[in-house]
């Protein structure tokens, strides 16, 4: 069990690290935010799937199932963007768009974790969280 003081950048290098060494499936300790980051790259295309399995002791794992396009990892960038050091913050009209649209970001918004397109399509900005292509 890893002891990162930001567990979403363990989340993402752990994913990152999966799909280079080709592995299927990674399971690491669930949180609800990393829950919510997993489904919006499922819905966005950029993993197979996930799920959620729960031990004894109230204990979650979190399953995520990786994704190969021809044998190359879906995902070619996974960066975190606001740090516990340093947040980042994009209010509605800010939000960036990666590769002019071709990646994705991330955002913690009031309305929930969203992709940087679905923050645009409601109007809302909030902390970015992380950026995929």
């Amino acid at each position: 069990m890893s002891l990162s003081t930001d567990p979403i950048a363990d989340f993402l290098t752990r994913l990152r690290n999966a799909g280079r060494a080709g592995l299927a499936d990674l399971a690491l300790p669930h949180s609800r935010m990393k829950e919510d980051i997993a489904r919006v790259l499922k819905k966005e295309g950029y993993i197979g799937a996930y799920k959620v399995e729960e031990h004894p002791g109230n204990k979650k794992t979190l399953h995520v199932q990786a994704k190969y396009v021809n044998g190359t990892f879906a995902i070619a960038s996974l960066r975190r963007v606001s740090k516990p050091g340093r947040r980042r913050y994009v209010g509605a009209t800010e939000v960036p768009r990666v590769l002019g649209g071709a990646g994705i970001t991330i955002l913690s918004t009031p309305q929930g974790v969203l992709s940087g397109r679905e923050a645009r399509r409601q109007n809302v900005g909030g902390e970015l969280l992380a950026e995929v292509y």
